[in-house]
């Protein structure tokens, strides 16, 4: 009789690292999700943060005639006019890719930058649901379709 109820405790620790593996994969999978997620909330603060640097540096160009910045490090230390101005503290790194690098969306000349995009090729996970300002990001593809663009009105 020995031998059978050891057995059946073999059979309930077994069950129990089971149920216990389960449960910890799931943590991890929403600890993960939970991580992706707030990368995409930080990429959508990022690209609000170029977007408005582009639109101050474009808005307050000396003269009449208004120009988007031919790099990103020109908004870092903008010397055209008397006073110093910096539309941007750092470049900061991309949230999704964790690297320095953006893509750039260009003038139609190709000359300047007008906004900047992230160069991950991966799917979203949101989809839908954004504020007005980033209602062109519903049903993107990739984060490369999340396009921070400043559009003078």
């Amino acid at each position: 009789m020995q031998v059978r109820e050891q057995g059946f405790t073999y059979v309930i620790v077994m069950f129990a690292v089971a149920v216990t593996s389960i449960l910890a994969l799931r943590a991890v999978e929403t600890t993960i999700t939970n991580e992706r997620r707030l990368r995409e909330s930080d990429l959508m603060a990022v690209g609000e943060i170029f977007r408005n640097a582009i639109k101050d540096y474009y808005e307050n160009s000396p003269g009449t005639l208004k120009e988007y910045p031919s790099r990103l490090e020109d908004m870092l230390d903008d010397v055209r006019m008397s006073t110093r101005r910096r539309q941007l503290r750092r470049i900061y790194r991309d949230p999704i890719t964790g690297k320095p690098g953006w893509g750039l969306v260009m003038t139609e000349d190709g000359m300047h930058v007008k906004g900047i995009y992230s160069l991950s090729s991966k799917q979203p996970l949101k989809t839908g649901g954004f504020i007005r300002e980033f209602a062109q990001f519903a049903g993107a593809k990739t984060y490369m379709d999340w396009k921070f663009v400043y559009v003078p009105q």
